[in-house]
Order: structure tokens, then sequence, then C-alpha cells
């Protein structure tokens, strides 16, 4: 659908008399478009670099019918010898139309490989910040400066958690460098200047504005981007999103786009994170990150109001805390919720990754959790991270032999039927040996439980944050709410993803004499 531009140009005529009437606040004018960015850009281009890697692939051999071949499409033409020649061909042969003269099984054969991206430099003596995503797998990176000068790079660190990447390369005599901002003083409607090598054109400057700020884009749990409408595209990649003061905010990562070229919606790293990671890269080759130990979930109202906690869903929610981790330790337990932690307060779950990652390793700081229907203040001290925690949770998928069905209880109203866990439902379901609670057997389409994809196979290990061993502890605990008037009741819900707490609407169980 073409986007309504005439609308805006509109709006900005409309407004023009209502401006002219007002003077402009002082903070408004600082923030005010320049009538040109070229000194700016002028003084900012000689920092930005680009940034050529290349690796060893496999790739199918030439033929005939192939890009560049007889009776294959032409490659666009390019610089003899680039790596923007290579990745047209290279589209190319992945996109030939089907029948097209050639075969696509021939041979594999080794090739070198060669991809762009940006960088800019944030010390004279030759560091350079980039992307992980744009070094990662290579075999030999170089760094071309604004005069054209190829300087080769070596990788001091990555970290893959937030796309970071730190290079050094030894110069003749100091570079120019920027200085990083801060990105929490960036507001959304502020200018920004965006400065890369899309495509492998070579520095390029384009302008626009802060869009949103927080922007999750479900890449990791450190989610927090800079939205901006300045022009990003392949190639920009690792390259600063500037203020107006000629301090970097970001680091331009990924762009939303249905085509693959720019459409106005870009994302970067802030800067205040991406300070951070590179001063540990640069000076550990890694990153030491704080870890609790706990597996967390979003508060819903819903869940909230199960628990007590007035003012809607804020903070995060543990699913499980980890019996070795630095929260259980520290006397976190399953069903809290996380207000605060080292006096910042948790307003949404994915808040919470990012304030542990960034307090140092060995802190004992104080966190709030909602328990028992009050607020009760733990402290904990912080662990290091992991670097084998996601290979830690991995875990078997075989399915062994069906064995006969269990002996199964119908939970009225819930629209599921559970069974407890025993050596015949735990291999039915492909349980672990240590998984305690009552299993699911069944839920009924359109049910209560299915609406909450609750599914067989599923293990219900507390009830309103209290253990169950047995079909009828879930009953007795359901009933009970029911009798207190609550609308819905908290399940904590077990599977080979881990826990998670579901919040089941509790309707009426069925009349009696019902089939069931």
């Amino acid at each position: 659908m073409k986007l309504p531009i005439f609308a805006l140009a509109t709006g900005l005529v409309a407004a023009v008399p209502l401006a002219a009437t007002m003077a402009p606040s002082p903070a408004l004018a600082q923030r005010a478009a320049p009538e040109t960015f070229a000194p700016l850009a002028k003084q900012l281009l000689p920092a930005v670099v680009n940034i050529q890697t290349s690796q060893t692939v496999q790739a199918r051999a030439g033929r005939p019918g192939g890009p560049g071949g007889p009776g294959g499409p032409d490659v666009p033409q390019a610089p003899p010898g680039s790596p923007f020649e290579e990745f047209f061909r290279d589209f190319l042969e992945r996109n030939r139309p089907p029948g097209m003269p050639g075969a696509p099984s021939q041979p594999q054969r080794p090739r070198r490989a060669q991809s762009l991206g940006s960088g800019f430099i944030i010390d004279p003596s030759g560091i350079v910040v980039t992307n992980n995503h744009v070094i990662d797998g290579a075999d030999e990176i170089n760094v071309v400066l604004q005069d054209n000068t190829t300087l080769k790079a070596e990788l001091i660190g990555t970290d893959p958690r937030t796309d970071i990447a730190v290079l050094r390369v030894k110069p003749d005599k100091p570079l120019p460098s920027v200085k990083f901002g801060d990105s929490d003083t960036a507001e959304v409607g502020d200018w920004v200047l965006a400065i890369g090598n899309p495509f492998g054109l070579g520095g390029s400057v384009t302008s626009g504005i802060v869009s949103a700020r927080g922007r999750n884009i479900n890449q990791g749990a450190y989610d927090d981007f800079i939205q901006t409408d300045a022009a990003i595209n392949r190639g920009n990649s690792g390259g600063p999103l500037f203020n107006m003061a000629g301090e970097v905010i970001g680091i331009n990562t990924a762009i939303y786009s249905p085509s693959g070229g720019s459409i106005g919606i870009g994302f970067s790293i802030p800067s205040n994170l991406a300070k951070s990671v590179a001063a540990q890269l640069r000076e550990h080759g890694r990153v030491r990150r704080g870890w609790l130990g706990v597996n967390i979930q979003q508060v819903t109202d819903e869940i909230a109001e199960s628990l007590g906690l007035k003012g809607g869903g804020r903070g995060a929610l543990v699913a499980r805390a980890q019996e070795d981790g630095p929260a259980y330790k520290g006397g976190v337990r399953n069903g809290d919720i996380i207000l605060k932690f080292n006096n910042q307060d948790v307003k949404e779950m994915r808040n919470l990754p990012r304030i542990v990652a960034d307090t140092a390793v060995g802190s004992k700081v104080p966190v709030v959790v909602w328990r028992d229907g009050k607020e009760v203040t733990v402290e904990v001290e912080l662990g290091e991270f992991p670097a084998d925690v996601a290979a830690a949770a991995a875990g078997g998928n075989q399915a062994p032999a069906q064995p006969p069905q269990p002996a199964v209880t119908t939970l009225s109203g819930l629209g599921l039927r559970v069974a407890p866990l025993n050596d015949e439902t735990r291999g039915r379901f492909n349980l672990r040996p240590e998984a305690k609670g009552v299993v699911v057997t069944d839920v009924e389409n359109g049910g209560a439980a299915a609406e909450r994809d609750i599914r067989p196979g599923d293990v219900i290990v507390e009830v309103q944050q209290e253990r169950v061993n047995s079909p009828q502890e879930v009953q007795d605990r359901i009933e009970r709410l029911r009798k207190q008037g609550r609308a819905t009741g908290l399940l904590l819900i077990e599977n080979q993803q881990g826990q998670r707490w579901v919040p089941l609407r509790l309707t009426p169980p069925a009349p009696s004499g019902s089939p069931g």
C-alpha cells in the first residue's frame, strides 16, 4: 500500500500559522533542524569506516545458464572484483527460475565469499566498533578509511548477545574518532544522522528522526532498540547513529523491510548498552554479565489479579528459580514477582535481563519481590552468566513406545484431563524422571485450558503457588479458588521448553451427570 505522504505534507502546512505565533523554547531551539547537515557530516565522515570481510564457503560450480554464463541472466555492472559484483552473482545464482538451463545439483566447491559492513573509530589508536554479524565467521577482516586506505583488522572480542564486536587496526598516525553519547537523553522526534557503507558504495550520510524508543524486535533478551526513519540499507550494519552534537547514540543493526531495502524503519543498539559492552570487550575480550539464575515471564493483568498485585501487570514473574543459582540462594522463589532490582523498578519483564546484565558480577543487591500478598526484600549476590547456559537447557526428544492409557481424572469446567505422575505416564509423555506434579492427558477444544495453549504432556506443578501431587489436590485447589470468588487460577506448567505461569479462567463446573 502506498504511504500517504501527501497527508503529512498537508499537516505541516497547516501547522505553520500556529508555529509563527509562538516563540520556541530554548530546549526546542537546540533540537531544531539545522539549515544544512553539511558541517556535521564533514566532521563525522572521517571517523566512519567500511568493513570488508572474507571467508571460505561451499558454492555451486559455475555452469551454462548460470549468472553471467551463456544463456543466463546478466550480472549488473559493478567495479571489477568488488564484493558488490559477487553479491549480485550470488543473488542471481540462488534465485534462478526453475527450468533455466543448468541443473542446480552441481558438485560443490570451496570459494572465497566477501561481505560488507560499516563501523566507527572510538579511539585514535585504531579501535573500531561494529556489529558482530558483520564479522561473524570471517577469516580475514579489512577496514577501509575515508581516504581509501585499507588496514588489516584484528578481532579483539565479540558479544553475539548484543551483536557488538570490537576491532583493532594499526595506523601510521592517529585516526579521527568519535565519542559515545547518552542514548537515554534521545527523545522521539530528535534529529539524527546515519553514516555507513550501503551496498558497498562507500561513506553515505542520511538524516531522519528518532521514531521510537525501547523497541523489542525479538532478537534476544537485550532488545531495547532505537527506531529511526533515517535510511539504513544492507551494508549500513555496524555504522553509527549520531545526534546533532556529533555523538554516537546508536549502532545501526537491523531494518524492517518486505523488500530488503529501506522503508524508513531501522533499528539501532542504544549507545548506553554499546558503550559498556565495547569497554568490556576492549579490556577483557569478552563480556562478564550478572546472572540471577531464574526463568521469568511477563506479568499480565490476569496474573497480577490472581496474586493480589494492585496496579495491573508489572514486574517479572519467576517461573523457575534454579536451586544452584544466585537468586534461589538469596531467597527468591518460584511464583515471586520481582518488582525492584538493585533499587531500580522492573516495569516489565524485558527490563530485568538488561538491569541484571549491567550489574557487576559479585555485587550484593536488594531485590524486592511480591509474595503472599505483600512486598518482601531479599539480598542476592550476583553470579556470572554461564557461557553454556543455553546448551544446558537442551534435552532429548525421542518418544518411547506408547504404554497403555493411564487412568485419568476430568477437571470439570477447565477443559482438561489429568493423571498422576508415575512410570506409566512418564513413559507415555517422555517426561523427566524427576518431574513432579500432575500430567495433562487431554485438552478439550475451545475450553479454558486450550485458550492458554495447555497441551497433553504438560505437567501441572503448582496451583496458586501451592505444590500439587495428585489430581485430587488440583481439584481441591480449584474448588477453593471458586469458593473465594476468584475468576482465574494460576497454574505453574512445565514442559520440555521449561516452566511458565498460566492464568486459567475458572468456568463453573459441568452439571452433575454430564459426560466426562
